[in-house]
């Protein structure tokens, strides 16, 4: 918010866009065009749709739904309302509902609103103008404090215009289901200490005036940078990083509320924080013990991406060894499954191999490839059992790959050789799968990260493909698939083979260096 409204930093240098982000915004484009197509159809000429696109200023954009506003149109797709000068308010919204004294905002999003449970009150599209619902036995809110926050500016905006219900409080969400519409009251104490969403969205909405105001006046500076996960896919972070690598910033090894309390502390820079007693229990730290944050800074100042936590690292093994990662595109599905076979011979072929299907996600044909997997695998676990031969099965994180193997089991319930979900349920929490990210995380401090691509090559491991990643992945996928309506790019396909076949090897390599005398070369942060 600062730099953007900071004169002096009109023509900074800026990061190019997040590919991840880019894929996701151009995704929900499409879920949002389709939900608008699906409404329209259903109302007919009570919906009205401002115009938009690269021509359609957003003077006209406010002119017309204004003009639509004043009309009393029952649904209004693409609003852009109108500039609230008093407060320095702008911004569109999806879908404005007519009600019986106002409208009221509703969000279309690509991403989960609900959980399984109750409470939630919902309503069915076709029920689009019964605002506020009734509760719901099946669904619970997720609450999405950004989508809270976004519709507590709009019902501002509306407020400042005159044409809000001011029965109540009510704002509205789609979500990546597309089958209801999920209603918050904006009103309500559901937020941390009994707060309701506009009391939140007032709060947060007059510091960043402030910080805007002081920047664009020239004023003392109300923000500084500070590091946290979204620095990674911000345009500003070339500015910030080079401030903060000036100031050799205590945020640069250690994030968010610990960087906030250190300072406080008067630990301001990674060099203080070096110098700090690791067996100090005063000092204020939530997200890591203070050894740790210790280690790290002495990690950083040595230029060391690694350094071993304890003396002695132990990672289980077996005498018959698969690595499994798993490609999925977003939350439309896993559409590959990647397996690299090693150890004690069962008589399978050893080495990689993949199920994947190639038809656009979401497709029921990923039924078939994680049927044809996970019965492979069974396979081989039987065949070592038989032989009296131990088993283990690797993977780095778990929780993406225990995520699609679960709802893997409840999407294709019903399709042949999808396992049941009890069954999935007791390998996962068996001795026979086991998460390489646990032990990196338990053995070593990592002063870069903990992603395999950062860790792996310290093994000695290197990627075939210097664009390997999960964001470039995403993108290849679209282009494999011919997922914007062009012909499937073959060469992608096998670049993505290429790139779950080395991830799983690069497991492989991680795991036999963190349990060979090799490991001990990293050095142990007791020692510098």
């Amino acid at each position: 918010m600062h730099l953007e409204h900071d004169p002096a930093m009109r023509d900074a240098p800026r990061g190019a866009p997040d590919p991840t982000s880019e894929l996701r915004k151009a995704d929900a484009t499409a879920h949002r065009r389709a939900v608008a197509d699906q409404l329209a159809a259903r109302f007919g000429e009570r919906w009205h749709e401002i115009p938009t696109g690269p021509d359609v200023r957003s003077a006209e954009r406010e002119a017309a739904t204004l003009a639509a506003l004043t009309e009393g149109r029952d649904f209004i797709w693409g609003p852009m309302l109108p500039r609230d000068l008093v407060a320095g308010r702008r911004g569109s919204m999806d879908m404005l509902v007519r009600t019986a004294t106002g409208y009221v905002p509703v969000l279309v999003v690509r991403h989960k609103v609900t959980d399984p449970g109750s409470g939630a009150r919902t309503s069915p599209l076709e029920g689009l103008a019964d605002v506020g619902g009734t509760p719901d036995k099946s669904r619970k809110v997720r609450p999405q404090p950004r989508d809270q926050l976004r519709l507590a500016h709009t019902r501002r905006q509306l407020q400042a215009a005159g044409f809000a219900d001011d029965r109540n409080a009510y704002a509205g969400v789609i979500g990546l289901d597309g089958d209801a519409v999920i209603w918050h009251d904006l009103q309500a104490p559901t937020w941390p200490g009994g707060r309701t969403a506009l009391a939140e969205y007032d709060t947060r909405f007059a510091d960043r005036i402030a910080v805007a105001t002081a920047a664009a006046t020239g004023e003392p500076a109300l923000a500084e940078p500070s590091r946290i996960v979204e620095c990674r896919s911000c345009p500003w972070w070339p500015v910030c990083e080079a401030d903060l690598l000036a100031t050799r910033d205590v945020s640069l090894v250690v994030r968010g509320e610990d960087a906030v309390m250190l300072r406080a502390g008067g630990v301001t820079s990674v060099d203080a924080l070096a110098r700090v007693d690791p067996h100090d229990n005063d000092v204020p730290l939530v997200g890591m013990p203070v050894e740790d944050a210790v280690g790290l800074a002495r990690a950083w100042l040595a230029d060391l991406t690694v350094v071993r936590r304890s003396q002695d690292i132990e990672v289980p093994r077996a005498d018959v060894e698969v690595d499994v990662d798993m490609e999925s595109f977003g939350d439309a599905g896993a559409y590959m499954w990647g397996v690299l076979l090693s150890g004690a011979d069962i008589g399978e072929p050893r080495g990689y191999r993949a199920f994947v299907s190639w038809e656009p996600l979401p497709t029921d044909d990923e039924a078939r490839s994680f049927a044809e997997f996970w019965a492979w695998l069974s396979g081989v676990r039987s065949a070592a059992a038989e032989r009296g031969l131990s088993f283990r099965a690797y993977c780095y994180n778990e929780l993406a790959e225990n995520r699609w193997l679960l709802s893997s089991t409840k999407r294709f319930a019903s399709f042949p050789g999808v396992p049941r979900k009890r069954e999935v349920l007791s390998f996962i929490e068996s001795d026979q799968w086991f998460d390489l990210f646990g032990s990196v995380r338990q053995y070593f401090l990592c002063s870069h990260g903990k992603g395999l691509k950062t860790i792996a090559p310290v093994a000695g491991f290197t990627w075939r493909d210097p664009e390997a990643g999960g964001e470039n992945s995403m993108r290849w996928y679209r282009d494999a698939v011919g997922l914007d309506g062009g012909e499937p790019d073959l060469p992608q396909r096998r670049r993505l083979l290429e790139y779950n076949e080395d991830d799983v090897r690069a497991t492989a390599t991680l795991r036999a260096w963190m349990t060979s005398p090799a490991v001990r070369e990293i050095p142990y942060v007791g020692d510098i």
